[in-house]
Parts: structure tokens; C-alpha cells; sequence
């Protein structure tokens, strides 16, 4: 029986192997990079290297357990064990490192969400 090698020496621990256990799926990621990448004038991006969908995937999955983690103390904040999208809405805008969000959580609030504990300018529902 033939193992799968690593195809990349990026990571240290976890997600190297090429056919190994990603968090995301890898043909979507392509996918949305071609089609993100089709906006340019020389017409997009042809090629993508197989590392390229790999480290966006474990920048994907740093940036949702780093969201998680201040969406998780807001709702310890708020005395329940159950994180909801209010958490997530005071988590974004309580740190600046996900300033690019908060339009995108002050539009979800505009379709009739929730003002987390604090917040008269609105959430998420």
C-alpha cells in the first residue's frame, strides 16, 4: 500500500500531507480564488500551485478558532454557555483586528437582528 507524502514543508504539525485531513476543502478554495482572481484585467488567474489552497485553508482555520475564542468569552460574559451570533457581533467589534467586519455586522443587524448587551447600534440576530 503506497502512503501519501508530504508535498510541503509548511506546516509543522497537522495538515501537510497532500492528501491529508484539511479543514476546509481544498477545490473550493481553488475554486474561490480563481473566481476572486477573474476580476483583474489579464483575465485571472490560470494557474494556482497545490501549496497556495493549503495555507488558506490553515489561514481560514486560524482566523475561525481566533473569532471563536472572543466569541466564546462574550458569551461567558453574558452568563451562557451557548454562543450566538450577538457573541459573535460584540467579538468583532470589540477587537480591531476584525474591523473589516463590521460593516458586514452592522448589515446583518439593518435585516431586523438583535443589539448585543452594550450595543444600541446593532448586531447580528
Amino acid at each position: 500500500m503506497r502512503q501519501a507524502r508530504p508535498y510541503s514543508g509548511i506546516f509543522c504539525g497537522g495538515v501537510s500531507a497532500r492528501t491529508g485531513p484539511h479543514a476546509l476543502p481544498l477545490a473550493r478554495i481553488k475554486k474561490i480564488m480563481k473566481r476572486s482572481a477573474g476580476e483583474t484585467v489579464d483575465g485571472g488567474a490560470r494557474m494556482i500551485s497545490a501549496e497556495a489552497p493549503v495555507v488558506f485553508s490553515k489561514a481560514c482555520e486560524l482566523f475561525v478558532a481566533e473569532l471563536t475564542r472572543r466569541a466564546w468569552a462574550a458569551t461567558l460574559e453574558g452568563k451562557r454557555r451557548t454562543v450566538r451570533q450577538e457573541d459573535v457581533a460584540t467579538a468583532v467589534q470589540n477587537t480591531d483586528l476584525f474591523d473589516f467586519l463590521v460593516d458586514v455586522v452592522m448589515a446583518d443587524a439593518g435585516a431586523g437582528g438583535h443589539a448585543p448587551a452594550g450595543c444600541d447600534d446593532g448586531a447580528l440576530d
